[in-house]
């Protein structure tokens, strides 16, 4: 995929050197072509949705519902089950503040994994405590994937709702989502999925999943900040209350009570992100003409590479398994990984480092943190090639 480093502007220097971003996984870098859909929609194309009685109104309306169907087509999903959100975060807290309100009650139990993002923790935490209900923590397989033969001991019918990640953000295992559907389903639980690092990485059909929720932003997909989705089955979603009140999201309101749009409408309260809307339609457009197959392919090449080189150092500790999904995290020995991180800058290599929203994961691991390198479809082998010079710059370093 050499030739499509070249739609991303982002991926030079400010000399106009190469930079060897590998931390695709916080967010991805963006193409020419959305970069230009964002540019004509915020200017050439401008106007306001689902209001305005002017051509123009009504055209940006057109685009901004497409963009939905476009998202929802993804997915595998259909248009009446996308919900526009600020992101994932935004997406999963909809989900607790709503569906979560109206059906977690005191005494209920919510599962969730060891190595859960923060964005898939912390809302649980807020609506247990509100609720009284109770928080389980499904534990891992020794090479770092959820372990759903322990969920399935787990599981009884005190749980509500298991959310897991797709794709570890930190370890990158892919979770079998079709079966964790089938054991939440056995116990009459719902199922919701944070698909963030796995819409980029794999194919996500939704309705082959068989998943209640999914959750994912657009950033990470190689499109815009601002903007993500959460897909619900159609007949839950009809049933959850709204989630904010304002102008959009209404049918009729007078001082005498109010009535709703129905969903997904309900959920978008305010004047939407609608440029943001017309990027994150792009991007689909773009990673669909490459083909997920072809990027899972090449990110799994590179993610083998890349193991097999830092395998081969006595003093690298890796994590996760040997099949990731386009992550790799490790730990240099005596070397705390915001360092390496500092070093690899100077060098023009970006990753990330810190506990990458997953502090019980790290204390899981006895870590404080970890480095990680994550890889797009615009990574290559002079990426870790650079990746690799830079760690041997650190280990004489540290001596």
């Amino acid at each position: 995929m050499a030739e499509a480093r070249a739609d991303f502007p982002g991926l030079l220097t400010p000399a106009g050197k190469p930079w060897h971003y590998l931390d695709t996984a916080a967010t991805a870098q963006k193409p020419q072509a959305v970069i230009d859909a964002v540019t004509r929609a915020l200017g050439r194309d401008y106007a306001t949705v689902h209001r305005g009685v002017y051509a123009r109104s009504a055209e940006m309306t057109l685009a901004y519902e497409a963009a939905r169907r476009r998202v929802a087509a993804f997915i595998g999903g259909r248009e009446d089950e996308v919900v526009f959100t600020r992101g994932a975060t935004e997406a999963i807290n909809l989900v607790a503040a709503t569906w979560g309100e109206a059906n977690i009650g005191a005494g209920d139990r919510i599962l969730l994994s060891q190595l859960e993002h923060h964005s898939n923790i912390v809302p649980w935490q807020m609506l247990a405590a509100r609720k009284g209900a109770h928080i389980d923590v499904c534990p891992l397989t020794a090479d770092g994937r959820i372990d759903l033969d322990a969920a399935a001991a787990m599981l009884t019918p005190a749980h509500k709702l298991v959310a897991l990640a797709h794709v570890s953000n930190v370890l990158g295992g892919v979770l079998d989502i079709a079966r964790a559907a089938v054991l939440a389903h056995g116990v009459g639980a719902k199922l919701l999925v944070d698909g963030c690092q796995a819409v980029a990485r794999i194919g996500v059909d939704v309705a082959a999943l068989d998943c209640d929720f999914y959750a994912f932003s657009a950033h990470k997909l190689y499109g815009p900040t601002g903007i993500g989705a959460l897909w619900a089955k159609a007949d839950i979603l009809n049933q959850m209350p709204p989630y904010q009140g304002g102008g959009a999201m209404i049918d009729k309101v007078s001082f005498a009570g109010t009535t709703y749009a129905p969903a997904p409408q309900r959920f978008e309260a305010g004047t939407p992100a609608i440029v943001e809307a017309v990027g994150f339609a792009a991007a689909c457009d773009y990673v669909d003409a490459i083909g997920l197959s072809a990027i899972h392919a090449h990110e799994s090449a590179l993610v083998a590479q890349l193991r097999d080189a830092l395998g081969a150092m006595n003093d690298v500790r890796l994590f996760g398994p040997a099949d990731s999904a386009g992550i790799v995290s490790f730990m240099l020995d005596g070397v705390h990984p915001h360092d390496l991180g500092t070093i690899l800058d100077e060098e023009d290599v970006a990753i990330r480092a810190g506990h990458h929203c997953a502090q019980p994961l790290m204390e899981h691991l006895g870590v404080p943190a970890t480095a990680r390198a994550s890889f797009g479809l615009y990574s290559s082998q002079d990426d870790i090639a650079a990746l690799v010079r830079g760690i041997e710059r650190t280990r004489r370093i540290f001596g």
